[in-house]
């Protein structure tokens, strides 16, 4: 794996999970409590031991730069890396990054003068625990000049990726990105040939992009210099090159969500608690998913009624009851509190106990959640102030609604507290 240079793609505005990338790029969206975005696919790296990695981002990377700094340093005798490549402006190529493929394009001149053999394309939002070497040998196993990884999908989401056929060696005969309609049902094709029963075929007839793939070295230069209009390795520079090139279909078989919207970002956090095994575990011991170190201290409960919920370190639960909830680091609650099936980010800091005092005689409202407080069906970003007796409950059941002054939004019915947002005492959403 030596022979592999790793491109994580993290430019995008991340406008489906606006707000929680009004202030971060989207791979530094934190997850699971304590990591972020970034951290499972640098992993998965890392547990494949591809050590040179590049993140290519554009929009809000100051607290990305910031993550990955100061988590990931190898040692000054190992060629090891994992290093932020910031959209810029030349006298060449004085505009932003266009696309995916625009955005390895501007750099490629950097990337060139590494003695790689291959270039791996990972995606930076998405939710997975994957052997990228197993890949990149059955790429080399069929002489690929491209090769996707692939997973079945059925026909309800089927529309929100890039499909494509396959012979009966494997190889990608055509390709079509976020096909609808007619174009969509073109697209249906029998998935026993990557070895599901006639019935599981039955349930997923699609074959979706995962947004991961493997170029030769040579072959992802030409492309991207011989195209120099097509700025998106989905919708123009994969289908182009199915004619002319060998590009082959990698089946994936574990457990893959791609978690670029709101719904999607809150159903994947709220999964982890679930018993007796999650869909995507955290605790595996041989291919563990790697964050920053924190040194904080134990969590600390007091009289708490807590049921299938997550806590990271370094929190404060005095008497309250939270139910099916993931609660990030520092994160406070205050008593007579009451979680269900929310997310809570946590904070950046500790307020000093000189401070909090100062807020509750002064009638200001205090980092974390004030006491007799309910909180159901929620995301609250990091640092929020949430008063006393708020009840965040979308009473009103509304889908969507955008509500930045007082410090929140609605998708998909979820309510999302902006972070650093106040939310005054006795508020009701």
């Amino acid at each position: 794996m030596k022979r592999v240079l790793a491109i994580i793609l993290g430019g995008g505005a991340g406008t489906r999970l606006y707000p929680l990338t009004k202030l971060r790029a989207k791979p530094a969206v934190p997850l699971a409590g304590k990591y972020r975005l970034i951290d499972i696919p640098v992993s998965n790296c890392i547990n494949s031991e591809i050590v040179k990695i590049y993140v290519l981002t554009q929009f809000n990377s100051a607290s990305l730069n910031r993550h990955l700094s100061r988590t990931y340093s190898f040692s000054g005798f190992s060629e090891g890396f994992v290093e932020v490549l910031a959209a810029q402006q030349t006298a060449e190529n004085p505009r932003w990054f266009q696309g995916t493929a625009d955005a390895v394009r501007q750099y490629i001149w950097l990337m060139k003068e590494w003695d790689v053999d291959e270039y791996l394309i990972l995606s930076g939002d998405h939710l997975y625990r994957m052997d990228y070497s197993l890949f990149i040998q059955r790429h080399r196993e069929t002489n690929a000049d491209i090769t996707l990884s692939v997973v079945p999908i059925g026909e309800k989401t089927a529309s929100s990726f890039g499909l494509m056929k396959i012979d009966d060696s494997g190889r990608v005969i055509d390709f079509c990105e976020k096909p609808k309609g007619e174009a969509l049902k073109q697209m249906r094709v029998d998935t026993t040939v990557l070895g599901l029963s006639s019935q599981q075929a039955k349930e997923n007839p699609y074959i979706a992009s995962m947004g991961i793939y493997v170029f030769k070295k040579d072959v992802l230069e030409k492309l991207l210099e011989a195209n120099p209009d097509y700025t998106d390795f989905g919708k123009e520079i994969i289908p182009a090159s199915a004619k002319d090139y060998n590009i082959q279909a990698y089946l994936f078989k574990g457990y893959w969500e791609d978690i670029g919207t709101i719904e999607a970002f809150y159903e994947a956090n709220l999964a982890l608690t679930q018993q007796p095994q999650p869909t995507f575990s955290f605790y595996d011991e041989k291919a563990p998913i790697y964050t920053r170190a924190r040194y904080l201290p134990p969590s600390k409960m007091l009289d708490c009624t807590i049921t299938e919920s997550m806590i990271s370190e370094g929190c404060i639960l005095k008497e309250c009851r939270i139910h099916h909830s993931v609660l990030g680091i520092r994160t406070r609650v205050e008593k007579d509190c009451v979680i269900e099936d929310s997310l809570l980010m946590g904070c950046d800091f500790y307020e000093p106990f000189a401070e909090r005092q100062s807020n509750l005689e002064n009638g200001k409202v205090s980092v974390g959640i004030g006491a007799g407080t309910t909180i159901r069906r929620a995301i609250v970003d990091k640092n929020a102030r949430i008063g006393h007796k708020v009840q965040i409950v979308n009473k009103d059941r509304v889908e969507e609604a955008e509500r930045e002054k007082e410090g929140f939004y609605i998708r998909n019915g979820i309510v999302v507290v902006l972070k650093n947002a106040t939310i005054p005492d006795g508020t009701v959403i």
